[in-house]
C-alpha cells in the first residue's frame, strides 16, 4: 500500500533508527485482522489506522505509539485479545491498545445521564487513562482527528453528536497536552458541522479579504526582518494563521463584527536563544508603542501546559494593532506539538544519560 510506505517514510524521516520491523508486523497484524472491514466512505477500514499512525509519526512519537496506532482498534473490531496482543508485541504495546480500547468504550457503557454530566465523567476518566500513560490519550485524539476529517461520511445527527463530543473534550485535551495543530483542526471540523451556515459565511469572508490581508503581511514582515537585521537579532518572521473558529469565538465572546477581528495582524517571531526574544522585543516596542494591558510574558512565566512564548500588541502607523508572539525555535516546537515534544526528547535522551523533567512534572500536573 502506498500510504503504509509513506508512513515508514515517515517514521524513518523523524528517527533514522526507527524499528521499522516492529511497525511492519503492526501493519501485517492489523491488516489481517481488519481484512473485509470497510469505513463509511468505502475505503478498507486498515486505511484509517495507516492514517492515525501517520499522524503520530509526523509528531514524532516513538514506535511503540506508532505500532500501537495501527493495531488501536483490534482489540474493539476484532476477534483479537489482549493476551494475544501482549503475547506478540510485549506488554507495553498490549497495555496501549487495550487503554484506547477502553476510553472507546466509556461512552457505550453507561446509562443517560444529562449530556453534560455524561461528558464529565468521560474527561475524567480519560484524565486517570493519560496519567498511566500519556501515549493513550495521543492515540485517541490521532483516531478522534482522522474520525473529523472523514466525518462527511457519517449521518448527520451522529456527526453532531461527535463534533459536540470533540469540542467539550477532544480539543481542549489537546490543548492541555499543547499540541496547537491538533486543537485547531478539530474545532474547525466540528465548527464546519455543528454550525454549517456561520462556518460557510465565515470562510467565504476569510477568502474574501486574503488577499489584502496577505499584502499587508509580507510588507509587515519584510519591514520587520530588516529592522531586526539591523540590530543584530537572527530571527525568522511568520504570518499566524487565523483559524475560523477562533475567529468565530472572538466575535462572539467581545461582541465584535468580521472586520474588526480580521483587521488584527498577527506575526510570530523566531529566535535562536532566549535573550534574542527579549532583544526582539526591544526592536518592536522601538517601532510602535505597546498596547496597555496586551503583554504577557509566558517565556519567564510558562503555561502549565508548559508553553512558552512573549506577546505583545503594538498600536501600527495606520491605526491598526498587531499581535506579536516571540519564542525560540525550541519553544515554537513545544508550541506546535506540546507533550510530544517532550517526549521525543526524553526517548532519545534517556539512554541513561538524563531525563526530561518537564515531561514528568506535566505528567503530575495531569494527574492532579
Amino acid at each position: 500500500r502506498t500510504e503504509f510506505a509513506k508512513l515508514l517514510k515517515t517514521i524513518r524521516k523523524a528517527r533514522s533508527d526507527a524499528d521499522l520491523e516492529l511497525i511492519r508486523a503492526a501493519y501485517r497484524v492489523a491488516n489481517d485482522a481488519h481484512k473485509g472491514q470497510m469505513r463509511l466512505s468505502g475505503d478498507p477500514y486498515v486505511a484509517h489506522c495507516i492514517a492515525v499512525a501517520s499522524i503520530l509519526a509526523t509528531l514524532g512519537v516513538d514506535e511503540t505509539t506508532v505500532a500501537a496506532a495501527l493495531l488501536h482498534d483490534v482489540i474493539e473490531d476484532t476477534g483479537i485479545t489482549r493476551d494475544q496482543l501482549q503475547e506478540q508485541f510485549g506488554e507495553e504495546i498490549a497495555g496501549l491498545v487495550d487503554g484506547v480500547t477502553k476510553i472507546r468504550s466509556l461512552y457505550t457503557t453507561s446509562t443517560t445521564p444529562s449530556q453534560k454530566v455524561k461528558q464529565a465523567q468521560n474527561l475524567r476518566k480519560m484524565l486517570v487513562a493519560t496519567a498511566r500513560d500519556v501515549r493513550v490519550i495521543l492515540v485517541k485524539l490521532a483516531d478522534r482527528l482522522h474520525n473529523m476529517r472523514t466525518i462527511e461520511f457519517l449521518p448527520v445527527e451522529k456527526a453532531r453528536v461527535i463534533a459536540q463530543e470533540t469540542i467539550d473534550i477532544y480539543a481542549p485535551l489537546a490543548h492541555r497536552l499543547g499540541v496547537a495543530r491538533w486543537k485547531w483542526e478539530l474545532e474547525d471540523h466540528a465548527f464546519q458541522v455543528l454550525n454549517p451556515v456561520q462556518y460557510k459565511d465565515m470562510a467565504a469572508k476569510v477568502a474574501m479579504k486574503r488577499r489584502e490581508r496577505e499584502a499587508w503581511l509580507e510588507a509587515t514582515i519584510k519591514f520587520l526582518e530588516e529592522r531586526l537585521r539591523e540590530a543584530e537579532v537572527e530571527a525568522r518572521v511568520i504570518g499566524r494563521p487565523k483559524h475560523l473558529y477562533s475567529i468565530w469565538q472572538k466575535m462572539q465572546q467581545e461582541g465584535k463584527d468580521f472586520d474588526q477581528v480580521m483587521d488584527i495582524l498577527a506575526v510570530r517571531i523566531i529566535t535562536q536563544t532566549v535573550g534574542g526574544c527579549y532583544n526582539a522585543l526591544g526592536v518592536v516596542h522601538h517601532l510602535w508603542p505597546p498596547v496597555p494591558g496586551r503583554f504577557k510574558d509566558y517565556i519567564a512565566m510558562p503555561k502549565v501546559n508548559r508553553y512558552q512564548s512573549i506577546h505583545t500588541t503594538v498600536m501600527r502607523e495606520n491605526g491598526l494593532p498587531l499581535e506579536v508572539q516571540i519564542r525560540t525555535e525550541e519553544m515554537d516546537r513545544v508550541a506546535r506539538e506540546g507533550i510530544a515534544a517532550h517526549w521525543v526528547y526524553k526517548e532519545s535522551k534517556s539512554e541513561g544519560r538524563r531525563t526530561d523533567r518537564k515531561l514528568d512534572d506535566q505528567l503530575d500536573w495531569l494527574r492532579q
